[in-house]
């Protein structure tokens, strides 16, 4: 498909400047997609802001995507991170598949196909073997891509017990969570005998803390709780 005329079709849609088969749209006034053509005219990158848009970091994502065919090809994954990326805090750029972000469906499914959503992000917040379904909930409902002021949200997966509160994860398997619910859930522990907490970050380094008088971590003990910088520093992110 000719995927310039495709985007031509959306109106108001403007040249990024600096960047080669490169174009932007607003299609309301919080929202500003940008998008770029690979070398080929084949696949397409696209990245999208909300409320407050960059037009050095879309462009830099944009050029950082194509150079690295991010999202491309028969073995590409739901999604895929590339590090080595630098702009504000982020240290990466990652992409996610057609099947994922859904971004041209309903409107243009053939466009929809081609196009790799790209974004700004930390190397921190993937693993890399991510499935469809995991790679959906990272991408709709935790991670935020469209805003460039977000904080890191850590590959965290996470199981748990605690006797006192009653609280604990359905089934014997880590769930994703976030940083903040790991924090909660350690400071809980402490009068607690018997409670748990598990959990693994993006290198698949898997932690088991334990109250029983005392705290154990991975059956060492330790001389106070776990603190936040500890677990912050265990979830490897800036």
């Amino acid at each position: 498909m000719n995927i310039e005329q495709a985007v031509a079709q959306y109106g108001n849609v403007e040249e990024v400047p600096g960047l080669p088969m490169a174009w932007c749209w607003s299609p309301m006034s919080r929202f500003v997609f940008s998008l770029a053509v690979d070398v080929d005219g084949r696949w397409a990158y696209q990245t999208n802001s909300l409320d407050v848009h960059d037009e050095g970091l879309a462009r830099a994502v944009l050029a950082f995507a194509r150079e690295h065919s991010l999202g491309r090809g028969p073995d590409a994954r739901p999604l895929a991170v590339v590090p080595g990326f630098s702009a504000y805090r982020f240290d990466a750029v990652a992409a996610v598949a057609p099947s994922v972000h859904g971004y041209h469906q309903g409107r243009n499914e053939a466009l929809n196909e081609v196009v790799s959503a790209v974004f700004p992000a930390y190397q921190c917040e993937f693993r890399g073997d991510e499935n469809l379904e995991e790679a959906v909930l990272r991408f709709k409902h935790m991670l935020r891509p469209t805003r460039i002021s977000r904080l890191p949200v850590p590959y965290l997966k996470m199981r748990y017990e605690n006797t006192r509160t009653g609280g604990g994860s359905v089934g014997p398997s880590r769930g994703f969570t976030t940083h903040d619910v790991l924090e909660r859930e350690l400071r809980l522990l402490e009068g607690a005998p018997g409670s748990f907490v598990e959990f693994e970050n993006s290198r698949g380094e898997v932690w088991n803390v334990e109250w029983n008088g005392s705290w154990l971590v991975n059956g060492t003990p330790q001389g106070g709780p776990p603190s936040e910088s500890w677990a912050a520093s265990a979830l490897g992110c800036p």
